[in-house]
């Protein structure tokens, strides 16, 4: 079993207490607005993370779960580093024939599993760095399962946006009484290689994660595109750590919904033919609005797939994703607790030279909930009393 290290929080930080304790431990970028409001914290040793963000100033939440007690500890974990962060860049597949997280002919368990030291231990180099954005660059290589050597070289930038950009990108007109802080990553990955990357030896994909603070009050919405799965497959995939009770997850014609509590340790995925462009989640407890968005083909593409398996269908992986932490064996501590949106590139088949851009997006709103309601239902097409009571109550 993973010897991790634990760190729930009795209380949710504020963004500058969580800025003062990184800067204790690592080197650490800030982007800010002028009035110092919007405010994003990253960290270059751990790739170029965005650890957390804050709509409302020194004073006001931090929205990115940060692993204190193994940044304080200076030490490296074994089989992954928990560092926490609302955007992090890693790469998939992590299970079946082509995984980049397990060694050829293991077993696929907690016991063999290992986060690639690129995406977990090794720092990016920073490019440049503004008051609103900053770029980091790193090229490596990984050997996946089947034995396949990828050279690889990633470009991640990090932009604030202005509201005006924030909201223009949602579609929306500004909601007054609304305060918010938005910001998105480009990741760029090339093939510094001689070979083409192919389907029969293995493809990467691009895969971000956002860290959030759990808590019983969180509901994740996934909008989904409705209809037969005899043309669209499964409304959602809850295999990847065992059947997910049903006071945990429902699944409605346009939606589903998800536990962001931090206390069962869940995951699902939505495929190509069901995933929209947008995710997100609702904290009641301090009312904040929680969107991720993403780039996605117009068309469905194949994606890797990560279940920890060897694969019949190794590229009908999954769009966007959740995961809620919670024991991984009983007695046992969590990674963290926290929950995670995730979104994923499509499976890169590049030739040497090629690139391409995966974009993923942060937005967290706070305010008054008439106006926090009008924009779940424009963007995640369910209102706020909806994604407060679509779980029951816990057993």
């Amino acid at each position: 079993m993973i010897g991790l290290m634990n760190a729930p929080q009795a209380r949710a930080a504020s963004f500058g207490e969580d800025l003062a304790f990184l800067q204790k431990h690592v080197d650490v970028l800030t982007l800010s607005d002028k009035a110092g409001k919007a405010r994003v914290a990253l960290v270059p040793a751990y790739q170029g993370r965005v650890m957390t963000s804050t709509a409302t100033g020194d004073q006001g939440l931090s929205y990115g779960w940060i692993n204190r007690e193994l940044i304080a500890s200076g030490k490296f974990a074994q089989h992954i580093n928990v560092f926490g962060g609302e955007d992090r860049f890693w790469m998939g597949p992590e299970g079946g024939q082509y995984s980049i997280f397990f060694a050829k002919g293991v077993p696929f368990d907690l016991e063999h599993w290992f986060t690639p030291a690129p995406i977990d231990t090794e720092p990016f180099r920073v490019v440049s760095h503004s008051g609103t954005k900053a770029a980091f660059r790193h090229t490596f290589q990984l050997t996946n399962y089947s034995g396949t050597v990828f050279s690889v070289q990633a470009d991640r930038e990090v932009r604030l946006l202005t509201p005006s950009r924030a909201w223009s990108q949602l579609g929306l007109k500004p909601r007054p009484g609304v305060e918010l802080v938005a910001f998105e990553t480009a990741n760029k990955v090339t093939n510094k290689g001689k070979q083409p990357w192919a389907k029969e030896t293995g493809l990467l994909s691009i895969w971000i994660l956002g860290m959030f603070n759990p808590s019983p009050a969180t509901t994740i919405v996934v909008p989904i595109k409705p209809g037969p799965e005899s043309a669209l497959g499964k409304p959602v995939n809850a295999d990847y750590f065992g059947k997910v009770p049903p006071e945990r997850l429902v699944v409605k014609d346009g939606a589903v919904f998800f536990s962001g509590d931090g206390q069962y340790r869940s995951k699902i995925g939505v495929g190509p033919k069901r995933a929209l462009p947008i995710m997100g989640s609702y904290d009641a407890a301090n009312n904040v609005l929680t969107l991720a968005q993403f780039s996605m083909p117009a068309k469905p593409a194949p994606y890797v797939n990560s279940m920890w398996e060897i694969q019949k269908d190794p590229y009908g992986g999954d769009v966007a994703n959740s995961y809620n932490d919670g024991p991984p064996a009983p007695g046992a501590k969590p990674l963290g607790p926290f929950y995670e949106l995730e979104s994923s590139s499509p499976a890169l088949a590049l030739a040497p030279g090629k690139s391409h851009t995966h974009v993923h997006r942060t937005m967290h709103l706070t305010g008054a909930k008439d106006a926090l309601d009008a924009i779940a239902r424009a963007t995640l097409g369910v209102g706020l009393q909806e994604i407060t009571t679509a779980l029951p109550a816990k057993k």
